[in-house]
């Protein structure tokens, strides 16, 4: 979907436009954005929530994580479980807020912006950046003003950024773009093991039992010694070699 398709709750903006937002207890629509969505984590999310929560990649996905594995997409999509509570309620948020405030995801962070990034010529990451106002939300209403750049900083998301960025030459590898890959099985199985459940391909790669064919650089290393950003980055470069022989 381009800029101009966009719906009519959202719209394009840029880094440097200001706007009026702010979200504490007193505003009266306090954690309604936290009900009745459909909150996808990225394998980053999924590093920040379980490392808050003290838990394994195993036991977190097994404990909150819905995996979607829906043919009409490429890759499998993991959402974070609802309560059923008839309103969808995260199984994060409270009377208090958010329990994991400091973990939280991405898209929680960056809310009520939305923002996309895709592999420039160069390789250097394309950022679109929208704003999105829905009925419910009072936060507009609140006078505090500061330009999207700003607003974003503040909310930590440089890292979510720059893990989430990490994973587009494998996303928008050249050979999807062009349709002319179309992931078996096991590559979806290798998909949730390098990204998702980070603590089995740790334990994989220590054991020999999957590898690159390259020497593990100095980060890398560190990765498999126990660095979970780190090993991202290498469930990325291996992902890229089993998939596209890179």
């Amino acid at each position: 979907m381009s800029l101009k398709e966009l719906p009519e709750a959202f719209q394009a903006i840029a880094a440097e436009q200001a706007f009026e937002f702010a979200c504490h207890p007193g505003v009266s629509c306090f954690t309604e954005c936290c009900r009745e969505l459909d909150l996808t984590l990225t394998p980053y999310d999924v590093v920040r929530l379980r490392r808050n929560l003290q838990l394994t990649s195993g036991q977190f996905l097994e404990q909150y994580v819905i995996i979607e594995w829906d043919e009409q997409q490429l890759f499998p999509l993991c959402y974070l479980t609802m309560v059923d509570d008839g309103r969808a309620s995260c199984v994060f948020v409270g009377s208090q807020g958010c329990s994991v405030y400091e973990d939280r995801p991405g898209s929680c962070r960056a809310y009520p912006l939305g923002r996309g990034a895709t592999r420039g010529a160069e390789g250097a990451p394309l950022e679109s950046l929208v704003l999105l106002r829905e009925p419910h939300c009072r936060g507009f209403e609140q006078e505090r003003q500061q330009t999207v750049a700003a607003y974003l900083h503040e909310q930590g998301l440089e890292a979510y950024n720059r893990y989430n960025d990490a994973l587009l030459p494998l996303l928008q590898h050249r050979q999807i773009q062009n349709r002319t890959f179309r992931p078996t099985r096991q590559q979806l199985d290798q998909y949730m093991l390098a990204l998702y459940d980070l603590d089995q391909f740790r334990r994989e790669m220590t054991a020999g039992r999957i590898a690159l064919q390259r020497p593990l650089t100095p980060q890398q290393l560190k990765g498999l010694a126990g660095d979970d950003d780190e090993l991202l980055l290498l469930g990325i470069r291996w992902l890229l070699q089993e998939f596209f022989g890179e």
